[in-house]
């Protein structure tokens, strides 16, 4: 970590660096080139000066705009550089904890070959471990494919508390015993044009982030329901500290992460927020966000059902059965 730190730190000095001389070698001369203008036109004589004037001008106007315009997208490169570095210092992390204790509990296994009840503890651990590392992989490969245009959905109707059945299922052994958790799902909803394995993994998602930054001890609640506008409504909601209302674009960005101390503690990507959004514009729906501070969190995935067939002209239906007539 003060190797990445370290990282950081150089990185803002570069970028510092790149801004002081962009000032030095444009903003200074560009002044001066203003004054020079403004001089020109206003105190110069004939017309030749009053163009070179108004050119002056001209050029300090768009030597400004495209000067402002580069430290926007300076910026924007160093936000994202250190993002990617936290990102980069995340995954690492994910990755080592789950090697590191499958490297320990084959060691346990190699010390206590003879205490079968040890080897089969340890077995069941590594399995477990091995799983979690699957899933983290599964994720960063995931989203490669969806930055790359490469993922594609398999698009069908679905029953929608099936799914949503699946993704409980699926979020089950994530959650500790001391977790509240309970479902509120309307038996007679619509169905859904839906990739299941990927509106599974999204609802997955939602609810370990719910699990995960929610209180102590965490409550968790998913409804689904049909809305007045049509098709499924899934919300996902928790006890946690709540999301400041600036912050509500940006947590569905790419390796974004709320700057709180809490969360950066609690283990993740900062991917996964960002795959739901991927997930739910595939689907053609929306994500809609509920948060306010000390007051916990509300994500909702609104889904649209399937087309209805289109009712045939009755012009063509008439033709149709006097063909079939004749």
């Amino acid at each position: 970590m003060k190797t990445v730190s370290r990282g950081q730190n150089r990185q803002r000095l570069g970028y510092r660096r790149i801004v002081q001389l962009l000032v030095y070698l444009v903003i200074i001369p560009t002044g001066l080139l203003l004054i020079l203008g403004l001089v020109l036109m206003f105190l110069g004589e004939g017309s030749v000066n009053l163009l070179l004037g108004i050119l002056t001008v001209t050029f300090v106007s768009v030597a400004v705009t495209g000067l402002i315009l580069v430290l926007v997208f300076v910026r924007r490169e160093a936000n994202l550089s250190e993002l990617q570095a936290d990102f980069v210092s995340k995954v690492s992390h994910e990755l080592r904890t789950p090697l590191t204790a499958i490297r320990l509990f084959a060691e346990t296994i190699e010390r206590s070959r003879e205490d079968e009840k040890t080897v089969d503890q340890c077995l069941d651990l590594m399995r477990e471990e091995c799983e979690r590392l699957t899933r983290r992989i599964e994720r960063l490969l995931d989203w490669g494919r969806m930055e790359a245009g490469r993922r594609l959905y398999d698009l069908r109707d679905q029953n929608a508390p099936d799914v949503i059945a699946q993704a409980i299922d699926a979020f089950s052994p994530l959650r500790t015993s001391n977790v509240d958790f309970a479902s509120e799902i309307d038996p007679h909803l619509p169905l859904l044009r839906a990739d299941r394995d990927a509106l599974v993994d999204a609802l997955v998602n939602l609810l370990s982030n719910a699990f995960k930054y929610g209180g102590t001890p965490p409550v968790v609640r998913l409804r689904a329901y049909a809305p007045a506008t049509g098709g499924v409504a899934i919300s996902v909601t928790d006890n946690g500290p709540g999301i400041a209302r600036p912050e509500h674009r940006r947590i569905f960005q790419k390796f974004y992460r709320i700057d709180d101390r809490l969360s950066r503690e609690r283990e993740g990507s900062g991917l996964g927020l960002a795959i739901v959004k991927h997930v739910v514009r595939a689907h053609r729906g929306r994500i809609v966000l509920e948060s306010e501070p000390g007051k916990g969190s509300t994500f909702t995935l609104v889904l649209p059902s399937p087309p209805t067939p289109r009712k045939r002209n009755a012009r063509a239906e008439r033709t149709e059965a006097e063909a079939s007539g004749s």
